[in-house]
């Protein structure tokens, strides 16, 4: 991209004289909130799932080690599965896959409470957890890839399209403040099993409004998939062609996949850790405290992103964004005060937002549009996965050396993750002939990410 300001569906910078539209232009966007309020009532159970669980099994089990490989193969489950309801929702439509889901979803979190306070084996939980993290709604991906359906018609409306990514980011972020907090305090305050009972009760409600949005879902492909290769390029000349592709067919996004590993790395660590400082220093219900001002600053730091007319491409502020995340994160196995546990939670938190919404804004320029909501996906998953084996990881740590053990897993994964993104960070630089504008994939402009 060049050093100007954002102007295509891709979050390519252009030298047109007008600067970002702001997020009221893009609120007025005819029919976006048909699907904006629904679908921020179904993703706020995502928020919950993993704090629910820990707190659940941990306390059956007495064991944070157990509650955290209980919530990691949940994680695990969701990263195997997502893409894949990804694919079958570019495919089949949104509400196809949704409906179905959001039921088994409820079901399994109810045998997963159910077995838990029953006192079942592990490996019973083990196996509940599975359909639990199989059948997590994709809500987010599927809301981005409405978005991107919307504001794609018109060179106007697709001049948007950063800043709906922005918005996005903030959502998902406000649900993380909001989610936590409240599943801390059901489980803290009313039963230990009220969060994940919360967490059931408004991902099938919040599920099934959602799906019964029909008129802004995108358009499904319905055709087989088609041979791939190792371009964008070769990727926008099948797309431009109406076959359908695999958006992990695009080097790009696999590498945005393992990048956003070290996200899921920060979200798992921080949860249990904070969970195990809270119970350490005598104060549970410090844990929706902290916790929330850590999801505050990535807030914050999101509606902040989307305000700003950027003169650098989404990849340099990839690579920005991560560099002060990992170093934010270096301090936190040092911290044993709450005030300044909760300084630098929000110092990491807002280090966050940039991150996630840069590589959303590079799929759009990546990904051909009948992908889009697989590609979201993965990388959705991919944070479930990060969250999965950092949250085991950090349970097995806290239980054998406190919860300063349990804050490296953060820092061990923004590291490795910031690693993996400079070395492979050409491989986020789509071909000239293969971007993708508000225009549709038959129209292609160059284009540079830097």
């Amino acid at each position: 991209m060049s050093d100007t300001v954002d102007t295509t569906a891709g979050g390519s910078e252009g030298t047109g004289p007008a600067a970002r539209p702001g997020y009221g232009q893009l609120l007025r966007t005819p029919g976006v909130w048909t699907f904006l309020l629904p679908g921020f009532a179904a993703r706020q159970p995502f928020a919950m799932l993993t704090i629910g669980i820990v707190l659940l099994v941990q306390h059956t089990s007495g064991s944070y080690g157990s509650a955290g490989i209980v919530a990691a193969v949940t994680g695990v489950s969701m990263a195997l599965f997502a893409p894949q309801n990804g694919k079958l929702a570019d495919r089949f439509g949104q509400r196809a896959v949704l409906v179905p889901g959001v039921l088994l979803h409820a079901a399994s979190v109810t045998a997963l409470t159910v077995l838990a306070l029953a006192g079942a084996p592990l490996w019973a939980l083990f196996v509940a957890a599975v359909p639990t993290g199989a059948s997590i709604p994709q809500v987010g991906p599927m809301v981005r890839a409405r978005w991107a359906a919307v504001l794609g018609g018109s060179d106007e409306r697709a001049r948007l399209l950063p800043t709906a990514a922005a918005f996005e980011s903030v959502t998902d972020e406000f649900t993380f403040v909001i989610g936590p907090v409240l599943a801390t305090a059901l489980c803290t305050g009313v039963h230990p099993a009220a969060g994940l009972i919360a967490e059931g009760v408004l991902t099938l409600a919040g599920g099934l409004l959602f799906a019964a949005q029909r008129g802004t879902q995108p358009k499904p492909t319905r055709q087989r998939a088609a041979g791939s290769s190792g371009s964008a390029t070769s990727v926008a000349s099948v797309a431009s062609k109406g076959a359908r592709v695999s958006a992990l067919s695009v080097p790009g996004v696999r590498v945005l996949a393992v990048v956003f590993l070290g996200i899921g790395s920060v979200f798992g660590g921080m949860q249990v850790s904070l969970t195990a400082f809270a119970e350490e220093i005598g104060n549970p219900g410090a844990n929706g405290l902290l916790y929330g001002v850590f999801a505050a600053g990535n807030m914050l730091a999101g509606v902040a992103y989307g305000a700003v007319a950027w003169k650098i491409g989404p990849r340099r502020r990839l690579v920005a964004g991560y560099a002060g995340l990992t170093l934010a994160a270096s301090g936190l196995w040092a911290v044993h005060s709450v005030p300044v546990l909760a300084g630098l939670g929000l110092l990491v938190g807002l280090f966050i937002a940039p991150a996630l919404i840069s590589g959303y804004t590079l799929i759009e320029s990546l990904v051909p549009a009948g992908a889009r909501t697989e590609a979201f996906t993965w990388l959705t998953g991919a944070v479930a996965l990060g969250q999965a084996g950092a949250v085991s990881a950090a349970g097995q740590l806290a239980d054998a050396h406190g919860a300063s053990a349990g804050f490296v897993v953060p820092l061990v994964g923004t590291a490795l993750a910031l690693a993996t993104l400079v070395t492979l960070r050409s491989r986020l630089t789509p071909k000239a002939s293969g971007h993708v504008d508000g225009r549709g994939m038959d129209h292609r402009v160059p284009v540079a990410v830097d």
